[in-house]
């Protein structure tokens, strides 16, 4: 009779697994903390630097990922202007006329199309989408995702399958 021994394996497996879910789950966190500091910085317009304190600050940002979220504020904050002109151009609705949770998660949702490779284009729609279902209007998501969906295109050709310069 043959005695079955406990697989090394998975038990390295099932850890892990478990650290990639929390890097997700931190990640996660930090967009949605970001997606704050971003609404907070068009309510009440001030320095970056504070919003990024005062947010890093509150104890729920201690489950956060705060080099990305650092990172997320650095490189969306200062360029707002930028990223409104990149966004026209996916957009039916001019940026200064969206409502400001839908304006901040599409300001994430682009930033990451456009500067995070690593991200796999769904998940950056994907992520953007369930911060609008959870903060934005009614059917924001359906927008954001539509948007989104049309800059995935156009910044990521090889990845959507679309090759570039091809409009559908």
């Amino acid at each position: 009779m043959r005695r079955s021994r406990r697989s090394r394996w998975r038990i390295c497996c099932a850890a892990w697994n478990l650290e990639l879910v929390n890097v997700h789950r931190a990640r996660q966190l930090a967009r949605r903390l970001a997606l704050q500091a971003l609404y907070q910085l068009q309510i009440n317009p001030r320095s970056w630097q504070e919003t990024h304190q005062q947010f890093s600050d509150d104890p729920e940002a201690e489950r956060v990922d705060r080099e990305y979220f650092r990172e997320l504020i650095a490189a969306i904050a200062p360029n707002r202007a930028v990223l409104d002109e990149r966004l026209a151009i996916f957009s039916e609705i001019p940026p200064l006329e969206l409502d400001p949770v839908e304006h901040a998660v599409l300001w994430l949702g682009i930033h990451e199309l456009e500067f995070h490779p690593e991200l796999p284009y769904r998940v950056a729609l994907n992520e953007a989408v369930q911060l609008t279902k959870q903060f934005g209007a009614t059917d924001g998501h359906k927008f954001v995702n539509a948007v989104l969906d049309r800059a995935a295109r156009q910044l990521r050709p090889d990845e959507y399958g679309t090759p570039p310069g091809t409009s559908e």
